[in-house]
């Protein structure tokens, strides 16, 4: 039997589905209310616990995200429900004619509706209000818990002092009691579950451990080097190894508290002295490592500051005791709670801790660790520099008079501070170093990655440089991710306050009316990336495969493979929008900004690009065909949607917008086929035969082996020139780029003929007239008289002039008597050139 939908009544008497989305929502606000009521009292309740403060902050965070969630899920419902309304209109007054019963009923429904979704959202408003007020009120409480913790102050007296030891004693006598109970107890009964957790949390470590030592083993190792360490190689080495080892004993510590307590060895009183335990064992040991790897006491070669031997020790031992110290008093203060010790156990035990830590920093602003720089490092130091000196000193006596005035919390504190905050700066200031370091230029070529990517790909010193950069950012985020986290925890923070920043962080950043959400944004990216993978890889595939079986063009591939190309990248950048959680209709906002920006700036880059889908569509010409448009002139290299790139015959590339071969006549000397006409132009002397020269020059264009027999190449007598017979060869070549070695070797070949068969070539030949008056006409027979001597006592040592040449002074006599002759108004004549009269009588002598 079919079940029927419960019914329920909404405002005004109108029925309403119970599961409609108002009445979920109006279930969900009585949900979120009790919960906000559940929570008010755990705050309550709770005012001294920090970490249940956390949880329920992040709690009532999410009822009032949910709230506000909720509300804005009815919005399009309500916006639907006004719109008709506006439809239907107002009802009709006293003396109009009546409407019909359907549109009553729906006005009627529509306006509860309406009414419904309004005081919704206001309850779903006033629920988030008081969830956030609540979450304000857990961060004041968690604020003054920390303010409190720090400067609560407690007398320190003898009478103090005493009633600690004696619970000291009881203390350690409930200790012995406990701890040898629970061994009992494990060793009897809890043996597998016992051994099988050490030995999963062994298993962790060394995988970690192999891994690590698998990858970066030559950058923990200072034995897989020999000579002089370089220095980022020293950074490298002090980074990776106080990582990779610290990282593996965190592992080990973690999963052994993991495996622990899943097995249930550990009873609820031995769980904090164990998780104690290992936190003190993990911030010692990575301590140690870092301090070691800094200052390397026994190897001065890969020290990362200029310290002594001695120096060196001295330091490491001393960090090293405030180290222990420190979390040695952490370690007191979890047992006297697990314990239920009293507090002034606790306060006195973090007292004498505090003090201990206060008197090393003294003692090391007298330290003479610094070494001069090219100095022996066995030598005696010198002291370290003043403001370290003086800021150690006021650290100390910082500690030490804020134990003396009472406020012990606030001693331990910085203390904690001054070991933990100090290791996890350092080394993320090693790890930015190192970064910094391999990013220069040309330094990850040099490093062992380096050099084995170059052997093992071949790759170039540009793509080494760009690895080195991915790889000194990468060397950034892992110190970032390190030592962020550390220092927060030790500054007070919970692990869930950092998990809720992540998750806010990675789920819903608001900007405006906007979530934005990285993982999206993230995943977004991806999708595109892999999107652009595959289009990439379907135009390689299509066109080695499909296209090359199909013995299509190379034009023809190209423009099929540059529109799969942006085809293929306008789909992934649709889903990896979509994906990153943009919607696509406000995009609308853009496409209208950008119909303006066209309409004024960017009508050429709109108008290059439909142009260049013209050409990719209509294939005027392709790639590799001979283009010639206005003054360019070469061959087709690429054709993309903004421009062309066309290669001269000079090897130079000249990069043609795509509106140019549209808007203007384009040449193509290839666009069918390669076949082309060539002519060689020549002149030849009217003495010669010009049937002659014909059967010649066909003769001799006919024996090239280039040139094609059909179309037969013929010879055209062009003109009667005005010194020569001109004549013109036409020839046909299958392939217009022989064209200029077949001119080559044809024009040798008539030239060598035409010498052979007495057929001269003419050159041009003017004659010239200068016209002088008489005065000009003297002075110039006189120069070249002047001239005339001159090369005769140059020549003297020659042979006598032929009795044919002319003497200077003749020369210059028949000048005289053709000027007298002449008429006055005009004395025309012809001059002969003296370099050419001179050149005459030169041939003359020989």
């Amino acid at each position: 039997m079919a079940s029927t939908p419960t019914l329920v009544m909404a405002q005004d008497g109108v029925p309403a589905d119970a599961n409609s989305p108002i009445e979920q929502m109006r279930a969900d606000l009585e949900k979120a209310r009790a919960a906000l009521a559940k929570l008010t009292d755990a705050v309550e309740s709770s005012k001294d616990d920090d970490a249940r403060l956390v949880d329920l902050k992040a709690q009532s965070d999410d009822i009032a995200a949910n709230a506000v969630k909720s509300s804005v899920s009815l919005r399009p419902r309500f916006e639907a429900a006004k719109t008709r309304l506006d439809e239907l209109g107002e009802p009709p007054k006293d003396g109009q004619p009546p409407e019909a019963q359907v549109v009553t009923d729906e006005r009627s429904r529509l306006i509860a509706e309406r009414a419904d979704i309004n005081a919704l959202t206001g309850e779903a408003e006033a629920v988030s209000t008081q969830a956030s007020q609540l979450s304000n009120h857990v961060t004041d409480l968690r604020r003054s818990l920390f303010k409190d913790t720090l400067f609560k102050r407690t007398e320190i007296s003898l009478d103090v002092f005493s009633a600690a030891s004696s619970s000291l004693i009881n203390e350690v006598s409930s200790f012995q009691r406990v701890v040898g109970s629970w061994w009992t107890f494990v060793w009897n009964y809890k043996k597998v579950q016992l051994l099988s957790a050490i030995f999963l949390s062994l298993l962790a470590a060394m995988l970690f451990l192999v891994g690590g030592y698998r990858f970066l083993g030559s950058h923990m190792e200072r034995s897989a080097f020999s000579g002089e360490p370089g220095y980022i190689r020293r950074l490298s080495v002090a980074f990776w190894s106080t990582m990779v080892q610290s990282l593996t004993v965190i592992a080990f510590l973690v999963s052994s508290a993991f495996f622990l307590e899943n097995f249930n060895v550990l009873r609820s009183d031995m769980s904090p002295i164990v998780f104690t335990a290992m936190g003190f064992t993990g911030l010692v040991y990575f301590v140690w490592r870092l301090t070691y790897a800094v200052f390397a006491p026994s190897h001065a070669s890969w020290r990362l500051v200029r310290v002594s031997n001695t120096g060196a020790r001295h330091l490491t031992w001393a960090v090293l005791a405030m180290t222990v110290v420190n979390g040695f008093d952490y370690l007191l203060s979890g047992i006297s709670e697990a314990l239920y010790s009293p507090v002034i156990l606790t306060v006195v035990k973090s007292f004498v801790a505090s003090m201990i830590v206060g008197i090393i920093l003294i003692v090391m602003s007298f330290m003479r660790p610094v070494m001069q720089k090219d100095a022996d490092p066995s030598a005696p130091g010198h002291r370290l520099p003043r403001w370290m000196g003086i800021l150690f000193r006021l650290a100390g006596l910082f500690i030490i008079g804020a134990c003396l005035t009472g406020y012990v919390g606030l001693a331990r504190f910085v203390s904690t501070q001054i070991v933990v905050t100090g290791a996890v700066l350092a080394t993320m200031y090693i790890g930015i170093l190192s970064g910094k370091a391999i990013s220069k230029q040309g330094i990850f070529a040099d490093s062992v990655a380096g050099n084995f990517l170059q052997k093992r790909y071949g790759w170039g010193p540009v793509v080494l440089d760009q690895l080195g950069l991915v790889a000194g950012l990468g060397i950034y985020i892992v110190a970032l991710a390190f030592g962020v986290p550390l220092i927060l925890f030790s500054w007070g923070f919970q692990p869930a306050d950092i998990e809720n920043w992540a998750y806010r962080l990675l789920t819903g950043i608001p900007v405006g009316n906007t979530n934005i959400s990285l993982l999206a944004v993230f995943g977004g990216i991806a999708i595109f990336a892999l999107g652009y993978v595959i289009t990439r890889w379907f135009q390689r595939w299509l066109d080695n495969n499909v296209m090359a079986r199909s013995k299509a063009d190379a034009g023809v591939r190209n423009s099929v493979k540059t529109g799969i190309g942006y085809l293929g990248i306008a789909i992934a950048a649709i889903f990896g929008i979509s994906s990153a959680g943009l919607d696509l209709s406000n995009l609308a906002l853009v496409a209208s900004a950008l119909s303006v920006g066209i309409g004024f700036g960017l009508q050429n880059i709109v108008s290059n690009f439909v142009s260049g889908l013209i050409l990719l569509v209509e294939r005027p010409f392709k790639v590799g065909d001979w283009v010639v448009t206005g003054a360019t002139e070469g061959t087709v290299k690429r054709i993309s949607v903004r421009a062309t790139e066309i290669e001269t015959f000079r090897r130079q590339s000249i990069i043609v917008p795509n509106s140019e071969f549209i808007n203007s006549p384009v040449g193509n000397w290839t666009h069918r086929n390669r076949i082309a006409r060539s002519e060689i132009p020549i002149g030849v002397s009217y003495d010669a035969d010009p049937r002659k020269v014909i059967d010649i020059l066909l003769e001799l264009v006919r024996a090239q082996p280039l040139v094609l027999k059909n179309p037969e190449p013929h010879v055209e007598f062009v003109r009667f020139g005005d010194f020569s017979l001109d004549f013109e060869v036409r020839f046909f070549l299958a392939d217009l780029s022989d064209g200029l070695p077949v001119r080559n070797q044809l024009r040798i070949d008539i030239l060598t003929r035409f010498r052979e068969e007495g057929i001269d070539i003419p050159f041009p030949q003017r004659n010239l007239n200068v016209h002088v008056d008489s005065e000009s006409s003297q002075a110039l027979a006189n120069k070249l008289v002047e001239e005339g001597e001159k090369a005769t006592l140059n020549k003297k040592d020659e042979a006598e002039p032929d009795a044919e040449l002319k003497t200077q002074s003749e020369l210059k006599q028949e000048i005289e008597g053709a000027e007298q002759q002449a008429p006055a108004s005009e004395k025309p004549q012809t001059k002969p050139d003296p370099a050419r009269s001179r050149g005459k009588a030169a041939d003359k002598k020989s």
